[in-house]
């Protein structure tokens, strides 16, 4: 046999041999999100002979009406449980090097689970992270190559926080949700809606920001922790603003956001999400 052959055999196999534990470890991290989502999917409770009224949504803001209209939900059945992926990019500081990433999500909202696993790179290496929530409590963990820890956190400030996330993909997402009995309406103006939120013994409040055409162009809430460069955290007013609206799957939605903190020192723009599907499994 030619000696570079055997060479290559040889290295290939060394190859396979330090690599295989890392993939088997790669597996069984977004193994956890897979077995997450199969036990959600298995007790949600769906009528698909119903749709969604007006009758449904006369007791809610008249902004708030319009809104579920323009993105296209009456005559559709409700949304329980969606489906989302992403592309965006995201930064913990002004002055660093933008990750870009992509992401897969599934909410549920009888269960008020929000399962969000996302593949990034850092510095040219494979960054995994599993941010899941279940009815009140989140977690975070972030793994480089699946295995060791970038960061990892839980907690009340996480509960809360996760709480307005997942008020947020309701508002953004999945507008049909937003007949929700949790929702308190608060208070309304012209273009603005005052609203909270409550699961689990958590409250949270937002306001939200229409333009004249009736679409949510912000969501601003005083109720997020964020993290400080010497690791604690606080709550800060927290806003996505929406840039764009398209029509996916027959659905009006917004596809273009900003995640915007606002420091004593000013507003930074710690993420951009872009919206590339959206499917209504309920």
């Amino acid at each position: 046999m030619d000696m570079k052959k055997i060479v290559s055999t040889i290295v290939n196999g060394i190859l396979c041999f330090i690599t295989a534990p890392f993939l088997l470890w790669a597996c069984s991290f977004k193994s956890l999100y897979i077995n997450d989502i199969k036990n959600a999917s298995s007790q949600q409770i769906t009528d698909e002979s119903k749709t969604l009224t007006e009758q449904d949504i006369q007791h809610l803001p008249l902004l708030v009406q319009q809104y579920i209209r323009n993105c296209g939900f009456i005559g559709k059945p409700p949304v329980n449980h969606f489906k989302a992926t992403f592309e965006g990019r995201i930064r913990n500081k002004e002055q660093q090097i933008w990750m870009p990433f992509s992401c897969e999500q599934h909410n549920f909202l009888q269960l008020t689970h929000r399962l969000f696993f996302m593949d990034a790179k850092m510095k040219g290496l494979p960054v995994k992270g599993y941010h899941y929530f279940k009815n009140g409590k989140a977690v975070m963990d972030i793994r480089l190559l699946s295995l060791f820890n970038v960061q990892y956190a839980e907690g009340k400030e996480m509960d809360i926080s996760e709480t307005v996330t997942f008020f947020n993909d309701m508002c953004f997402m999945a507008p049909a949700m937003l007949i929700d009995p949790r929702i308190k309406w608060i208070s309304s103006t012209e273009n603005e809606v005052y609203c909270s939120f409550t699961n689990n013994g958590i409250t949270i409040t937002v306001t939200l920001i229409f333009n004249e055409k009736g679409d949510i162009i912000n969501f601003i809430s005083e109720d997020r922790y964020a993290y400080f460069q010497d690791g604690s955290m606080s709550i800060l007013k927290w806003q996505t603003p929406v840039t764009e609206y398209k029509t996916i799957n027959g659905y009006r939605l917004p596809s273009h956001a900003e995640m915007i903190y606002t420091y004593p020192d000013g507003d930074f723009c710690y993420g951009e999400f872009s919206l590339k599907n959206i499917s209504f499994l309920n």
